[in-house]
């Protein structure tokens, strides 16, 4: 059966074309810097907003019209297998995510869910041996179910601990199964709402067990996926306990993980915790912990996860910026952890949002990659930290000054004379680069 009959195989047809669903940008095998687009990009879908998705908010049913509504339980998992392979292939797409229960129903007992997984997982190996999209990451689900309300491996219930971990150690074993690259771990109730009933100590200390108790788990099976951490501020807890890139660093480096842990670092999740998508991936590149992206967007009126394809070509660009100077995101990609609006509910809306996204992230890669080859911003940068570079502020750098010397460094200075920051020019430089890469010929 064909589940989006409207619609042909999706291909590269130039910033002129109006045929909707074609690439306008993204040329999966135009070479930028020494690698094809496709290459660099390494772009995902996420099975779970993608295929499971029903357009429910707080304050409405679901709207989504999908050609396989009508079906229930397994039926309705199998379909969804038929409709994503088929959804890859007409897309051109690399890689695809999903958590456990994206995939398939839980059942009444673990056993039961376990069953519903095998089955599931077999059917997507199946569809993997004839199709080119592979697995980016799997997760587990540890948040929905109400068994999860005061946290999972942060949970004051061991029983429920001991379920996250159960639950952890299957999808390793699907993920080793299916040839994932990554293994995200997204603490969606990691954290707390109140310290009147909490011990912030053991909960902190568990999730470390937690994750040591993974890594040795991965290793026994010969799973050797990069391990990620999904930072998020807020929503659904109160306080999160991996609230940023800087907060899950410290947590990381305070139990013994950083040789095990990278970070998937999501867009939306960057602008609830009051910082800039660059700002993420530049905090995770320079700590040598980038590791994947979760592109979508956020809308900066509203306070919560909007979870928007990405369309902001500034913030693609600036993204590509970080991501091009970490030479790639390795193991990692870019998943469109990203939803249709609750009001674009036809199948082929899936289509339109994703060619948006990829055109967006393909406009920011050729743009920063313009950028660095044309040392725009490096140039600057080098030439207002000058100071570093020779007399005292050398002496800084290399550690041979002390408080000593600079104070009488100090002492013998006159008037001290500082280098405008230059914002609005290089604000201005960056709009000129974006729009000479989206110049067509008016007809």
């Amino acid at each position: 059966m064909a589940y989006f009959q409207n619609v042909n195989h999706i291909k590269f047809e130039g910033a002129s074309s109006k045929n909707p669903f074609s690439f306008k940008h993204y040329n999966p095998e135009e070479v930028i810097g020494g690698k094809t687009m496709e290459e660099i990009l390494r772009f995902g879908v996420a099975y779970w907003h993608t295929f499971t998705a029903d357009g429910t908010d707080p304050f409405g049913a679901g709207t989504m019209l999908r050609p396989y509504n009508h079906l229930s339980g397994m039926d309705l998992a199998k379909a969804r297998v038929e409709a994503a392979f088929e959804f890859f292939e007409k897309l051109n797409v690399p890689y695809f995510c999903f958590h456990d229960v994206d995939i398939a129903p839980e059942g009444n007992s673990l056993a039961e869910t376990y069953k519903n997984l095998d089955e599931i997982v077999a059917m997507i190996k199946e569809y993997m041996k004839t199709s080119k999209t592979k697995l980016l990451w799997n997760t587990a689900n540890n948040f929905t179910n109400p068994r999860w309300v005061h946290g999972a491996a942060t949970s004051p219930n061991a029983d429920v601990f001991a379920y996250a971990a159960a639950k952890v150690k299957k999808q390793l074993e699907i993920g080793k199964e299916l040839g994932a690259e990554n293994y995200v771990f997204w603490g969606g109730r990691e954290g707390y709402e109140t310290l009147l009933n909490t011990d912030m100590k053991l909960e902190m200390d568990n999730l470390a067990r937690f994750f040591h108790m993974a890594v040795d788990y991965a290793k026994e099976i010969g799973f050797d996926a990069q391990f990620l951490i999904e930072p998020k501020p807020q929503e659904p807890t109160k306080h999160q306990y991996d609230f940023d890139v800087a907060t899950g660093l410290a947590f990381l480096q305070k139990y013994d993980l950083t040789d095990h842990f990278k970070f998937n670092i999501e867009a939306n999740h960057a602008t609830l915790a009051g910082h800039t998508f660059e700002h993420e991936l530049r905090t995770a590149r320079i700590n040598g912990m980038l590791g994947s992206v979760d592109a979508n967007q956020g809308d900066t009126l509203i306070g919560w996860d909007t979870d928007e394809f990405p369309t902001d070509l500034y913030s693609t660009t600036l993204a590509m910026y970080e991501i091009l100077l970490n030479d790639g995101l390795g193991s990692g990609g870019l998943n469109f952890d990203a939803k249709v609006r609750r009001g674009s509910f036809d199948p082929e809306d899936l289509f339109h949002a994703h060619i948006a996204g990829m055109d967006s992230f393909a406009i920011g890669l050729k743009v920063a990659h313009r950028l660095l080859v044309d040392r725009v911003l490096e140039d600057f940068i080098a030439d207002r930290y000058d100071s570093y570079t020779k007399g005292i502020g050398l002496e800084i750098v290399q550690g041979t000054t002390d408080f000593h010397k600079l104070e009488q460094h100090a002492l013998s200075l006159g008037e001290i004379t500082n280098k405008s920051g230059r914002q609005e020019r290089l604000k201005a430089i960056l709009n000129q680069y974006l729009l000479e890469a989206q110049v067509v010929p008016v007809r």
